[in-house]
Parts: structure tokens; C-alpha cells; sequence
């Protein structure tokens, strides 16, 4: 599913561009997102907003392209939708990993996360685990495409108590109604769905990191498109070093804590 999204809320298709060298002639673009709060989304205005938008068009103006249009897509049909040239690259905070690596090219790490459960309060079944949820035999909502899916699965959790969803909403409701014990998400979505929905009476268990290694999210480009995606990575560390990231994200709910290893590179993650 696609939608697009004009920087000023809903909107035509314009003359964004979905090419480097378009973008930068016309001075518009267009950027592949899922929807989801805090990372990318629309607000109650209908504007393109988010940590990913918010950091793009910083890097965006100082390479010359002031208009970012949003073209709304399913997260695990994201990369599809860049190879199709729906949008010129994704601007969602898609985690770095070598499956998505084999068919987008991704910029240089620009965050850290990770993962919780967004359970109702009280946790009364105790869930804080993957291993929680086999113990406990309750069903548990994720994210189509998300990480989290493959931590349950090498978890040994059975596949009948995971049940992946579209959006991120359809997992809040489905907790708020009882239809799922609770949501494998991540610590930052999980705490913005829980701080911004204090009627649903939810709260999240404590952050904790599956693997040895945090998981990195940033924007990704088509495999082909250097050029684009070494400018980008460019200013991207600008942004970085100077602290102008940690300005722009602290709205969204990410914090210093978030900052990537900068001894870290996205080849590494790539074969990790």
C-alpha cells in the first residue's frame, strides 16, 4: 500500500522527485515512510513529521532540496517500494542487517535502540523476555518486518503466540482490547505509544538489548545511487558532530543514550 503525502500534509504527486539528480534540478523529493510514531508519521495536521523526516530535510537543505514528500508504505514493503523508484530513498529508521543490506544500500549508522514490551500495567504475567512469552503461553503482537520477529522466533517462542500487524496502531489497540497480552516493540515506540495514549493504561518493561550488539537504524538508498547516499552520509555526520542531531531528535524521544558507536561502520552491520 502507498500513499503520498506532500510535506504540507496529504497531497498530489507533484513534481517531487524520486532521483538524486531530479531532486537537486527541482529542489523537491520524495521519501519513503511507514507511518509510524515516533520514527516517521503524520501528525494531527496531516504534516510529515518524525525523527527520520526531521533529520532528512536538515541533511536535504544543505544539499539543496527544500520540499520532502512523504509516500506512506507497509514497513516490509519499504525497500520494494525504493528498488520500484516510488521515492528516492526511505526515510524510517529501518535497522541496518545483512538481508536488507542485499537489496538497499544504507547510510552510515545514525541511531541505537533497543527492544521492550508494551504490556498492560501491572505486567501481571511478568512478561520481560522472549522466553517470557512461551513460559507464560500469551500471545504477543509485533511489527510485519520488524526485528522482533526473529529474536521470538530464535527465542523458541511458538509461532501461534506472535502475531505480526501492519501498523504499529493495530498493535495498541489490539493491547488496549485484550485481543493480545502485549506488543514486542521498540523501547522508544513503546514508551511514545504509552506516554501519548495514557488511557489505554499501559506501561513498558525495561529496555534490554538481544544480541550483542544494539540495534542501528538509519535511512537507506537503492544499491547504484553513491553518489546520493555519500552526500547524504556527509552532512549526515555533520549533523553529528556538531550535536544539531541531538537537538532535532530529542522530540521525538530519543536521547545521547541513542547515539551510535562511532567505531561502528554500516559494513559491519551488514555482515554482522
Amino acid at each position: 500500500m502507498t500513499l503520498a503525502v506532500s510535506a504540507c500534509g496529504l497531497g498530489g504527486d507533484d513534481a517531487a522527485a524520486v532521483t538524486y539528480a531530479d531532486a537537486k534540478s527541482s529542489g523537491k523529493i520524495k521519501v519513503g515512510f511507514a507511518n509510524e510514531a515516533p520514527w516517521a508519521f503524520l501528525d494531527e495536521k496531516g504534516e510529515l513529521t518524525g525523527y527520520a523526516p526531521t533529520v532528512a530535510r536538515a541533511v536535504l537543505k544543505n544539499l539543496g532540496i527544500d520540499e520532502v514528500e512523504g509516500v506512506v508504505t507497509d514497513f516490509d514493503g519499504l525497500i520494494d517500494g525504493l528498488r520500484a523508484e516510488n521515492y528516492a530513498f526511505v526515510a524510517a529508521g529501518m535497522f541496518i542487517n545483512p538481508k536488507r543490506c542485499e537489496s538497499s544500500a544504507f547510510a552510515v549508522p545514525d541511531y541505537q535502540v533497543g527492544s521492550a514490551f508494551m504490556v498492560p500495567e501491572g505486567n501481571p504475567r511478568n512478561i520481560n523476555r522472549f522466553e517470557d512469552i512461551t513460559r507464560e503461553n500469551v500471545r504477543m503482537a509485533t511489527l510485519g518486518g520488524a526485528v522482533e520477529n526473529g529474536y521470538a522466533e530464535s527465542s523458541g517462542v511458538p509461532s501461534q503466540l506472535i502475531e505480526p500487524m501492519a501498523k504499529q496502531d493495530d498493535i495498541l489497540r489490539a493491547v488496549r482490547n485484550g485481543d493480545v497480552y502485549g506488543g514486542a516493540i521498540l523501547d522508544v515506540t513503546a514508551t511514545w505509544l504509552a506516554k501519548h495514549n495514557p488511557d489505554a493504561n499501559l506501561e513498558v518493561t525495561p529496555s534490554f538489548q538481544y544480541g550483542e550488539r544494539p540495534d542501528v537504524g538509519t535511512f537507506n538508498f537503492r544499491i547504484g545511487d553513491d553518489e546520493f547516499r555519500e552526500d547524504f552520509n556527509r552532512e549526515l555526520r555533520a549533523l553529528h558532530e556538531s550535536g544539531e542531531w541531538l537537538r532535532l531528535v530529542e522530540p521525538f524521544g530519543l536521547t545521547a543514550a541513542n547515539e551510535p558507536d562511532a567505531s561502528m561502520t554500516t559494513e559491519q552491520y551488514c555482515t554482522a
